[in-house]
Order: structure tokens, then sequence, then C-alpha cells
């Protein structure tokens, strides 16, 4: 099976599924599947641009309204994750995910899928300490908080993940885990992103929820995108009891623009006898989705999910084979995901615009129907009704216990010791120098609009293998990393081709490489710590809580 796998999408399906078709018909393959990383931006109408955490000046219907209104339909399979700039309104209609578009799938704010017998699982969103042991409190409209908010990952979905007992075989995060990029060419990393390697060297780059997923579920592949790099890992996990000891290839793709590695095709091999039916329910997943139900939360207030510490009655929520078998029976033997999308809002139309339009909240049926199968709550709907103490989503929406202790709960223990993201003490944590990744974009495609057009310097090299470094063992040094081969970029206007060394590839198959893209510069959104030392270049504070190297700030 070929699957396509993609970074940031931001809006572009139809420079994506061109690009695509053209890398089809010069290697003569055929794509079965197209995975994509998150920033997807399901944007159908004006109203739902209000609801992205973006600069309003650079906020851009793109293209998914086409598919969303039926003008278009998706060549293939299309799978997603949400990231942190997305039409959040439209993806809380299907918490536990649903169709967005004819052919075009949303996993949920964590979910877990088949299809033609592999199992594909996704976590939306991106970690903030603060806003992890909260409920999904937000609706629109949203405020400048909940705006950002609302795309914060929580426990409750991450506990439900490390529920799962059966293999993985593809995860998908948004953000990195914490960690994995000493598990890859670390140095060459670092060459691209000057500004990341403080936060490498203290080792407070990426999710350490994600991390913690990583090392329960260890996935055959782990997909991921948000840092606007492409980088490969391999992690070789501790042997768990009798089990033969497991590997995870990593790699993360850049977001979607010309001359840029933001596309990679990966080659699966086939499950014999599985399910030729399409896109089908996991029993497992769906299990632990009834199982957990009851730990919902709508609420502010912080939570603790349970655990073996005489506090909670029950703590183990993993699920049996009757559990799953009950299931298959309340779907009525048909694990299928059903062709059920249907629009809830009107979508863009270029001949009547509506640039006054307001956000929507709308209850979606899909989630309906699901609900009413399996027993679960509709957590939107709920919160929308106003229950229990969902109102404080509403004007300045903290709880008391934030104004309590800062403007970001910073002074909450934390599960995660190593997480120092609560260190700033700016309002909006999350502004990673937006205005700056918006217009490096436009100037990016003012400079060269056309995805398959080959760049004067060369022809077009787009293998559809993928190069990766050898494993490398938990065990390893964390600070510091041999150096490693990158994986070879594919996309639509490479890179001059270079000569490299060939290592274990993702199907075990020979492969060509060619050069890295060139290094976008964006401050990091992490806090670091500055109570540490190390030999990093001097930073400096800007906008309260974005941290960026001076060479970087002189260079912008």
């Amino acid at each position: 099976m070929k699957i396509a796998v993609e970074g940031c999408c931001h809006g572009e399906l139809d420079k994506i599924y061109e690009t695509i078709a053209y890398l089809e018909q010069k290697e003569g393959i055929k794509v079965d599947l197209l995975l994509c990383c998150g920033d997807f931006q399901a944007v159908r109408n004006e109203g739902d641009m209000k609801c992205m955490a973006i600069p309003p000046k650079y906020r851009s219907i793109q293209t998914f309204y086409k598919y969303y209104s039926g003008e278009k339909k998706a060549p293939f399979l299309t799978i997603f994750i949400g990231g942190n700039h997305e039409a959040s309104n439209h993806l809380q209609e299907l918490p536990y995910g649903g169709w967005v578009a004819p052919n075009i799938y949303y996993l949920g704010y964590a979910g877990v899928v088949r299809y033609k017998g592999i199992r594909i699982g996704g976590a939306s969103g991106i970690f903030k300490s603060y806003d992890f042991r909260k409920g999904h409190f937000e609706y629109p409209p949203y405020n400048p908080e909940s705006l950002r908010t609302v795309y914060h990952i929580r426990n409750i979905d991450v506990f439900k993940l490390k529920q799962i007992q059966m293999p993985m075989d593809i995860f998908m995060s948004h953000d990195w885990p914490q960690g994995i990029y000493h598990y890859g060419d670390t140095e060459t990393l670092l060459k691209k992103k000057k500004f990341l390697r403080q936060e490498v060297e203290f080792n407070t780059l990426g999710s350490p929820a994600a991390e913690e997923l990583l090392s329960h579920l260890q996935p055959n592949y782990w997909f991921s995108a948000h840092l606007h790099v492409k980088f490969a890992a391999v992690m070789q996990h501790p042997v768990k009891g009798n089990s033969p000891p497991r590997v995870t290839k990593f790699l993360s793709l850049d977001k979607c623009l010309p001359h840029r590695d933001f596309l990679q095709i990966v080659d699966i091999p086939d499950r014999p006898g599985s399910s030729e039916d399409g896109l089908e329910y996991d029993p497992e997943w769906l299990a632990i989705l009834k199982a957990t139900n009851s730990l919902q939360s709508t609420s502010r207030q912080l939570w603790n999910y349970p655990e073996n510490n005489g506090l909670h009655e029950k703590w183990d929520f993993r699920v049996s084979e009757d559990d799953m078998m009950q299931v298959v029976e309340d779907l009525g033997g048909k694990l299928s995901i059903p062709n059920n999308f249907s629009p809830t809002l009107p979508a863009y139309d270029p001949a009547n615009p509506q640039p006054h339009m307001s956000p929507s909240y709308i209850i979606n049926p899909q989630t309906t129907e699901l609900c009413a199968t399996l027993g679960l709550t509709d957590i939107y709907a709920l919160v929308g009704q106003g229950r229990g103490e969902v109102g404080q989503s509403f004007g300045d929406s903290r709880g008391e216990e934030d104004e309590a202790h800062g403007v970001e709960s910073g002074d909450e223990p934390s599960e995660y010791p190593t997480d120092t993201s609560a260190l700033s003490g700016s309002f909006n944590p999350d502004e990673i120098t937006l205005e700056d990744e918006w217009e490096e974009d436009e100037e990016e495609v003012k400079n060269s609009k056309d995805f398959t057009k080959p760049p004067a310097s060369g022809g077009i090299h787009t293998p559809n293998r993928l190069i990766l470094p050898e494993p490398k063992s938990l065990t390893s040094p964390g600070g510091t990393s041999d150096l490693m081969n990158l994986p070879p970029p594919s996309h639509s206007t490479p890179a001059p081709i270079h000569s490299q060394p060939q290592n274990e590839s993702l199907d075990d198959s020979n492969n060509e490489d060619t050069s890295a893209v060139r290094v976008l510069k964006r401050s990091s959104d992490e806090g670091v710590n500055p109570r540490k030392c190390g030999t990093t270049p001097l930073i400096k504070r800007r906008n309260q809580d974005i941290y960026t190297t001076v060479d970087d700030l002189d260079e912008n």
C-alpha cells in the first residue's frame, strides 16, 4: 500500500492533490491513502475563518470549501488530525471523528481507525501544561484566549489512548514527541533550526504527553509536523516481557509550499486477508470510548485521570474481548464507517462573499448518530447547553484556580516534571510569531506559485522511498547524537540532487536522496529554562513569550 504523508496542510488541498497526481504520473505509482499531520484548516465559509488562530489579515478561505460543497471530491481517502491553526468550531462538531467532506475523515480529539487492515491512530492539537488537565470547555464564539486553548490536547484523550493494548501500525501527532530529536540527525536539524538548540539541549522541545504515548503505543510509524522541517528518526524501544523488540520510524514534514519537503510517499506491505470495504471503525478504540465515557468533562476545573493510588475505585479502563464484541453488536455487525457526511453549514460562495458572517455553533448529525449507537456523550452539544461549569467558557474564561495561581496556572503541579511551557508569563503562550509565519508564506507563494514546475537549476527528482538512520535505543545518551542521514525529500520541486549513504528505509528498499531545503526562520513556541546554562546562543525575549536567538532576530 502506498501512503502519502503530508506535514502542515494549511488549507492547500488543491495543491497537495495536484502534487500527488504529478508524483503518481512521474513515478508510475498509485497512492491509496493520504495522511495529513495537522493544520488542515477545514474552512467551510467566512465564519469558520474567524475560528482560526491566525492573524486576521492573513486568514484565507483556501480550497477546502470546494471539497465540502461537492464542487470537487478528494481523489483518494484522506485522514487527518488537528493542529494549532484550525477552523476549531468545525472540528469540535466531531469530537470522536467523522467526515468533514466526502472521502476526507477527521480522527477527532483522539482516534483510531482501520484501513485495509492497517491500524491508524492520532491525537489532535498541541501540548500546553496549563490546559492539559482541563475539560473541553470551549465553544464558539471564542474569545482571544479560548481561540487558542481549544486546540490544546487534554489528558482525558491521552488517557484513552493509553488504554490501547493491541499493536498500532501508524500514529500521528501535530507536535513532536519530546526527545525524538535525539534519535535522528540532531546536528543537521539544529543547522536548519538554530533557535531550537537550547530546547533540544534541555530536552524541553516537543510534547511530553506524545513522548509518553510513543513509549506506550510503540507504533511502527509515527508522523508529525508543526516545526516546518523534514526530520527522520528511528527509536528502538526497550523489550517488554517476552515480546520481541519494537522499532518506531519517525518522520516529520514541512508545510505545503513550493520547494519545501511537505510530502513523502511511504510504502507499507499489504495485509493478506484484510477487508477491502474501505475505512473501518476500530473495535478496541470504540470499546475504550464507551468505558471512559463517564470521565468526560466540559469543565475548566483541573482533573487527574484515575491511578492506582488508593484514591480511585477504578483506574484500569482497558477493555476485554467481550467489550469489543459488544461494540460489534452495537454496530449491527458492520465495522465499515458509514458514508454519512452531510453539510452542516453553507459553503463559501466566491460569487457572493459574506465577510461579516459570524462563527456558527452546530451539532453534527454524525456525532449524534455515533453517540446514540454506542451510548456516548456528545461533549460539544453538552458544553453548548451551558450545563455544569461550562458557562465559564464565555467572556474572560479563566477559572478561579487560574486567577489564584497566575494567568496560566503555572504553579499547578504537572505530571510531567520536564515540562517548562508554563514558565512564560504571557497571556498567549501560543503566539509563535504568527505574523512572521504567514508573512513568510506570503513571500514564498509570491516568489513561486507553481508546485509542479522544476526549479531552473535542474530537473525534478521525487523518490518515493525514505532513507532512515539506524535505530537508536532508549538507553542512548540523551544530550548527544551522532550524525545521521536525513531522508530524501519527496515533493514537487526539490532542491538539486546530492549523493548520500543508504541506510534503513521505511520500506526496506534501496533509495535515492536529495539535499535539504533552506532553513525556515521562526521563533519557538515553547518556554526555556532561564536557570539552566549551556553552550547555546544568547537568548532574548520578544512579545513576552517568544524566544529566538539574537542571530535569528538580526536576520529577520
